[in-house]
């Protein structure tokens, strides 16, 4: 029995999930992002239970990982739990620079990129001020600065679903503190001229840093051309995060890193602690990962394979995805969002719903190809298709 006819078996024989107590669905709310922002979440207001999900695509988490040999190097170091990972951590970081081709002293470690995300944003927003940022993108950032005081300055993205650079350049001014890009971007998936972008960073930060937060690098066919990190052995005022949360398959783990000019990172250390927040299991598993190459272009070529196939399946049913560069796919849909993401859950898949532009929009993470079937013969039944 292969693992969707045995999630399916043990789903049925548990009653299904609109009978579990522990997956009852009981409605969504809209999550506003700001005023006037041209995207809404919709949050599912249920307790359930994500392990009995039969395709849990909410979350744009990493199938196949982590590899075999991280799991190794994690489990030989629980015995290493009562000790500091101090010299882990300097390990890694030497890791990491010379992967980047920057300084230790470049590297600033964290349990995850978004964990850096809202200590940058604390350090640069205890005194208020405004961020510069698309919209729509990633929140953290955002929702840290406005919870602090400041205010967010919204810039839709393109038509092309790119970072509206000119516009956000004109948007800077004397109360910004930073300027926040998402590329490739969430959640629409869309990537924004690495060569404008650079321009765009080299000019900008000469005012105000610029954060370019990268999660999703690593999925491009040759991330090398797309990064900005560059721009940091340059002396440019950039701030570049990473995470082992995606390609690595760590989500669960928590660690990334963000590489800055070395007074870029002093500035944050000065405030708050950087790698005291880090296990020693995360650390080994990330040493481990690092040198994991073959598993991560795996993950790569089948993320593509698995991206294209729902493309394909999707166009097909007449609906118009916007052009992913991730490991997730986001598509306007013909029905509400609210009772599409009800009838979704209660079919056993986890996905993420918006309304955007005035419209509700599926978003679906990438997992493997039989989750993703369950999702699309689940869709067909949801919408009628």
């Amino acid at each position: 029995m292969n693992r969707r006819d045995w999630l399916k078996a043990g789903f049925l024989a548990a009653g299904g999930l609109a009978s579990a107590p522990a997956l009852a669905f009981k409605g969504a709310k809209l999550h506003t992002h700001a005023p006037g922002s041209v995207i809404q979440e919709m949050l599912p207001i249920f307790p359930f239970d994500e392990s009995r999900m039969m395709a849990r695509l909410n979350a744009n988490e990493n199938p196949y990982g982590p590899s075999p040999k991280v799991v190794k190097a994690i489990a030989e170091s629980v015995s290493l739990g009562n000790r500091y990972g101090h010299g882990d951590a300097a390990k890694l970081i030497e890791m990491i620079a010379e992967k980047e081709g920057v300084k230790p002293e470049n590297i600033m470690l964290g349990p995850g990129s978004t964990d850096l995300l809202e200590k940058t944003a604390f350090v640069q927003f205890q005194h208020g001020g405004n961020i510069v940022a698309g919209d729509p993108s990633y929140m953290s950032i955002m929702n840290t600065t406005q919870a602090l005081g400041g205010n967010w300055k919204a810039v839709p993205l393109t038509a092309d679903y790119a970072h509206d650079l000119p516009a956000m350049a004109k948007a800077v001014d004397a109360n910004t503190n930073l300027v926040y890009v998402c590329n490739p971007n969430n959640p629409t998936g869309s990537i924004t001229d690495a060569g404008a972008l650079k321009k765009f960073c080299t000019e900008v930060s000469a005012k105000v840093p610029v954060f370019v937060d990268e999660a999703y690098l690593e999925f491009l066919e040759k991330p090398e051309t797309q990064t900005m990190v560059g721009l940091v052995a340059e002396g440019t005022d950039v701030i570049v995060a990473r995470t082992f949360s995606k390609i690595h398959g760590m989500a669960g783990l928590r660690i990334g890193y963000i590489v800055a000019t070395e007074e870029r990172i002093e500035t944050i250390t000065e405030k708050v602690r950087s790698t005291m927040g880090l296990c020693v299991t995360s650390l080994k598993g990330a040493i481990a990962s690092m040198q994991e190459q073959n598993f991560l272009s795996q993950c790569k070529s089948q993320n593509t394979e698995c991206r294209e196939y729902v493309w394909d399946e999707i166009t097909k049913l007449g609906y118009e995805p916007i052009p992913s560069h991730t490991s997730f796919m986001i598509f306007p849909i013909a029905m509400d969002g609210k009772e599409f993401m009800k009838n979704m859950y209660e079919g056993g898949v986890g996905i993420r719903t918006y309304q955007m532009y005035d419209q509700s929009w599926c978003r679906v993470s990438m997992g493997t190809h039989d989750e993703l079937a369950y999702f699309l013969e689940t869709f067909k039944k949801v919408t009628n298709a």
